[in-house]
């Protein structure tokens, strides 16, 4: 994917407006506060119009001295202003004489009626308490969009340099990455290795190990199969969340401009062509946070093979994990980076069908000539068990 077009596709996406930018409950803005209990309600000076989101969150909590702590363990109910929370918890209101409610870590609102932000310390006094607040109010799309390019950030970060991280994925989430590089470190592979018809193992022997680009140099390795009629496919892959990826450059901007005006997010990137049974792909999938698709998918690429098994197309794949960018080994041009631990996108692949109920069988077999260290096509390297899987559909 060219670095131009992914600069074309963020200047499509509606404006965020940057921190404290704006002060405005029209436009929405940035702010980070701190409050005491030195003070009753501390008056924000943050106006609420109906619409927009607010999104309040404790950023840092300043240290109480042992005796302040002894005297905030001690404070009775009454001298609570929500009293079924902590005495050292952050509350709220919207209006001046608005009834107050906890906030505790985070707390995200939609306005429904004119108002002002005041906040505090649970507790009235004696506990010589500070907070820390970060604030963010604005059109309800200007908040959502605002986290997902956070989201994406993250996401790129932790591909490109080992980061940590945040939220992630359309289907997915950190805690998936990191199950995803556990299971692969560890060389586990938790789908049995059951028998398989004989003819089928056959077949799969024959299959080519791997892809190739335009220039026949070898690439991505074919990492399992799929056995069931194009239709079958197509809707075991829209139940899982796999997106047909777009095929051309020029419609995509065109998709992404026109889902950008229906405030639908865009995760359909076009992927590069590559080459099994003398043929580009029939058809790419994709999985990816909206906004991070540019640096950061699950994908993969599908042949149909030239047989069938048991009177039923038969589906070949090669999938992997972009993570973020590198260095082209061919040409020095700026291409995706694939996780090396390919072996993760299988399971990803097979786990993602496996939870639509539109699978009969699933399997992995290796075959007679395993491929287990190589190169993809532009020089990024990568391992895998050889393990084929081998996923039968309904």
């Amino acid at each position: 994917m060219p670095p131009s077009f992914a600069l074309d596709l963020q200047s499509l996406t509606p404006n965020v407006v940057p921190p404290q930018s704006q002060t405005t409950a029209q436009s929405g803005f940035d702010k980070q506060i701190t409050i005491s209990t030195g003070e009753d309600w501390t008056d924000t000076g943050i106006e609420l119009s109906p619409g927009n989101v607010l999104d309040v969150t404790v950023a840092d909590e300043a240290r109480r001295s042992t005796d302040a702590q002894r005297a905030c363990a001690s404070t009775s109910s009454n001298d609570l202003r929500v009293h079924s929370s902590a005495p050292d918890a952050l509350v709220a209101k919207l209006a001046a004489n608005a009834q107050p409610f906890p906030v505790t870590s985070s707390r995200n609102i939609t306005i429904t009626e004119k108002g002002h932000l005041y906040l505090a310390p649970n507790v009235k006094d004696n506990c010589q308490h500070q907070i820390k607040v970060e604030v963010h109010t604005g059109p309800a799309t200007s908040l959502l969009i605002k986290n997902k390019l956070s989201n994406a950030a993250q996401i790129w970060m932790q591909g490109q340099f080992g980061a940590g991280a945040g939220r992630t994925s359309a289907g997915t989430t950190s805690a998936n990455n990191a199950e995803t590089v556990d299971r692969t470190a560890t060389g586990a592979f938790n789908i049995p290795s059951l028998p398989i018809d004989r003819s089928l193992r056959q077949e799969i022997d024959r299959l080519p190990h791997r892809v190739s680009d335009q220039f026949n140099n070898p690439g991505d390795m074919v990492n399992f199969v799929i056995i069931g009629s194009e239709q079958q496919l197509e809707n075991a892959l829209a139940a899982a969340n796999w997106h047909l990826a777009d095929t051309s450059n020029s419609d995509a901007i065109t998709k992404a401009i026109e889902m950008t005006r229906h405030n639908q997010d865009y995760v359909q990137m076009p992927m590069s062509l590559l080459y099994l049974f003398g043929r580009v792909q029939d058809f790419g999938y994709e999985q990816a946070e909206a906004f991070a698709v540019v640096a950061s998918r699950h994908h993969f690429r599908v042949w149909k093979a030239p047989f069938q098994y048991k009177g039923r197309p038969v589906w070949a794949g090669a999938g992997t994990h972009d993570i973020g960018f590198e260095k082209d080994q061919r040409n020095g041009s700026i291409t995706h980076k694939i996780d090396p631990a390919v072996d993760g996108e299988r399971q990803n692949i097979g786990e993602s069908l496996e939870k639509t109920g539109l699978v009969a069988a699933l399997t992995s077999y290796l075959p007679a000539h395993p491929v287990q260290t190589a190169h993809n096509a532009t020089g990024g390297e990568y391992h895998s068990d050889g393990r084929i899987l081998v996923i039968t559909l309904k």
